[in-house]
This record gives C-alpha cells, structure tokens and sequence, in this order.
C-alpha cells in the first residue's frame, strides 16, 4: 500500500504462543469462516517493539503479563492482499489471571480466553500441522517460513 507521501506501508502482526500443561491459550475472535479462536496477539503500533507490542497485547486481550521465550517463525500473509508480516513468540506466563478484554476500541471483539488442550486444536480450526509444530517442540525456530499456512495458521 502507498500512503500519500508515497511510501510503501505494510502492516506487522504479532502473535503469542503461550503453552502450559499441554494446553495453550486462545481468544475467541472471529478469524474466518473456518475458524473463530485465534492466538493472542495484534498489529504493531508507531514506535513500538515487536516485544512491547506483544507484552501490550496478551495484557489487553488475556489479562497476563509474560516474557518472550523464543522466537518461533517470521512468515507473510499472502491471503490478505495486502503485505503483512506475521511474527509468533514462544512465551512464559509471568504474573496476572486470565480475563476478558474491555473490547471497547475493538473491531473484532473476544469473547472468551482460555487454555485449550493441544490435541484438541484441529476442533478449533487449527491444522494439524500446527499441532505437529507444537507436539515435535517447534523445530527450525527463528526463521523465515514463508506463507504462515506453512505453519499451520
């Protein structure tokens, strides 16, 4: 996208993989048609970190405060039309409880947060690839994947 300066705008989506217990922690959201629990997570706003925005954004959308374990994969989302970049942090839960967002600046609101067992995702609209990432301890961490469906999102 060209904004009217002329420069090339693309949008940053960072998300957060928080797993505890074999289970790991989703909002529900409508995604697609397919699918309506998402990972936490949210665009990068002016000025921010790739690690304040996803602090900010598992505060806001789950009540949790956290620490960023890893980074997991950098991929594009092509299906948008549009260029986004798609970032995943393997993350540890550090203090607070899980709870509902306010919603009140929302376009997509969430209506629940909770754990969900892992071998349950494909229930939830996730692939089973996705799954397989999870359960073989994410290999190949740290890199570039390309199209996120190639993870399994």
């Amino acid at each position: 996208m060209i904004n009217a300066s002329n420069k090339f705008i693309f949008t940053i989506r960072v998300t957060g993989v928080l797993i505890e217990d074999e289970k790991i922690l989703l909002v529900k959201q409508k995604v697609n048609d397919k699918r309506n629990r998402s990972l936490p997570g949210g665009k990068l706003e002016r000025g921010e970190t790739l690690e304040q925005e996803i602090f900010r954004e598992m505060k806001e959308e789950t009540g949790l405060d956290v620490a960023v374990e890893k980074l997991l994969y950098i991929c594009d989302v092509s299906a948008t039309g549009n260029t986004l970049l798609h970032i995943s942090f393997l993350l540890k839960s550090t203090s607070g409880e899980i709870s509902l967002p306010s919603n009140e600046l929302e376009n997509n609101p969430i209506y629940d947060v909770r754990f969900v067992n892992v071998n349950d995702l494909c229930d939830y609209g996730f692939a089973q690839q996705f799954v397989d990432l999870i359960k073989n301890n994410f290999p190949d961490t740290g890199k570039y994947v390309g199209d996120k469906r190639n993870i399994g999102l």
